[in-house]
């Protein structure tokens, strides 16, 4: 019977046409964009960025001016301005202050994460966050200090000590690598340790947090008490306070499910 119906329809020129397929297209991947902290600068994501890029994700290394949490917020957000689509943003030490400043209000920025970093509310500054749980850093006992142009109210730069740098922020890393980062650390204006940063992202963005266990420069008690304030995900490491580079997959797993979410 089959047959002598398909024979009839190709006798009438017609033709059986296959039942249509949903084309699914797949969501696009959110950009990426990774802020460095003071006494560092963008080339401390070398690893995560290569990891993620062949993820497929589209990564951009922000420079980030290392002036104030607002000021810096501000110059990250208009940055943000000029990129499409949803945006995940990753901050490490006091980038996470920036980022913090720079995500809110943005409905493109979909989560933050912190990456042994400042979750600052709003009002406090780095160096009240230090101290948050009984906190104590050492880092501001070893810094040397340069002038630098338009400085206010005797502002200055902050440098680490290249003596201390390697103990202070990236003990599990090699000594010949540490002497590079010392040599090269870009400095942060002292004024940014102080001042109160503005209203807090993570107050209305789901967080992430990698909080590292053996960081000497941000109290791992402080990071602790920051991430859990924000009621985000946190994965402890045994890390000094450059995870990215010294555990860079599981920074970048993190980051993965950030974007996924």
């Amino acid at each position: 019977m089959l047959k002598s119906l398909m024979a009839a329809f190709l006798l009438a020129g017609l033709t059986f046409a296959a039942p249509a397929q949903a084309v699914v297209t797949p969501k696009p991947k959110p950009t990426i964009v990774l802020v460095h902290g003071a006494f560092a600068d963008s080339s401390g994501w070398n690893d995560v960025a290569g990891r993620l890029i062949a993820k497929g994700y589209p990564v951009i290394a922000f420079s980030n001016p290392l002036r104030g949490p607002v000021a810096d917020g501000e110059y990250l957000r208009l940055f943000l301005s000029t990129i499409e689509g949803p945006v995940v943003l990753v901050g490490h030490s006091y980038g996470g202050a920036v980022i913090s400043n720079a995500g809110t209000g943005n409905p493109n920025v979909k989560s933050l994460v912190y990456v042994a970093a400042y979750a600052l509310d709003e009002g406090e500054s780095v160096s009240d966050a230090n101290h948050l749980a009984g906190g104590e850093t050492e880092v501001t006992n070893h810094l040397k200090v340069k002038p630098f142009p338009g400085a206010q109210g005797g502002d200055q730069d902050a440098y680490i000590d290249p003596a201390h740098f390697h103990r202070l922020f990236a003990q599990d890393l090699p000594r010949g690598v540490t002497a590079v980062m010392a040599a090269t650390q870009r400095p942060g204006a002292l004024g940014a340790l102080v001042t109160a940063s503005g209203p807090a992202a993570w107050k209305t963005i789901p967080s992430y947090f990698v909080v590292a266990k053996q960081d000497n420069i941000i109290p791992t008690v402080a990071e602790r008490a920051m991430a859990k304030r924000a009621k985000g995900v946190i994965v402890e490491i045994n890390s000094s306070h450059v995870p990215m580079m010294s555990h860079p997959d599981t920074v970048t797993s993190l980051i993965v499910k950030a974007a996924a979410r």
